[in-house]
């Protein structure tokens, strides 16, 4: 559950690590980025053009999202979150799900029912 900002700080970028070595380790792994999270799943990041890096670490979470679902994680992003803040579906990184916002809590029982370990990250 990533609720963080691309940049604004490093809770993004290490919760996704986080979620990476837990699927290395063998746990089933999902991350769910809602709010300003979104962000996170953004294929448009760059500067001056997309894909261009702007500074040194910009495409970090896109890099590591893309490494996390390659090898088998899988990413839900809130479609809320994204119109909140002017993104579209079509500018997410491939193999990101868009989500209902009502899935936040519906991921949230459907993996404390597996009895699954929950990490949630927030910044405000």
């Amino acid at each position: 559950m990533v609720h963080g900002i691309a940049h604004e700080s490093s809770v993004s970028f290490v919760a996704v690590l986080q979620a990476t070595r837990a699927l290395r380790k063998g746990f089933e792994s999902a991350m769910y980025f809602y709010g300003p999270g979104s962000l996170n799943c953004l294929a448009t990041r760059g500067f001056p053009t997309t894909g261009t890096s702007a500074f040194p670490g910009e495409h970090n979470i896109n890099d590591q999202l893309k490494t996390f679902m390659s090898e088998g994680g899988k990413v839900y992003c809130c479609r809320f979150g994204l119109s909140l803040h002017g993104a579209r579906e079509e500018d997410l990184i491939e193999g990101v799900i868009p989500t209902h916002p009502l899935d936040v809590q519906d991921a949230l029982i459907y993996y404390a029912r597996k009895g699954a370990i929950i990490n949630s990250t927030y910044q405000l």
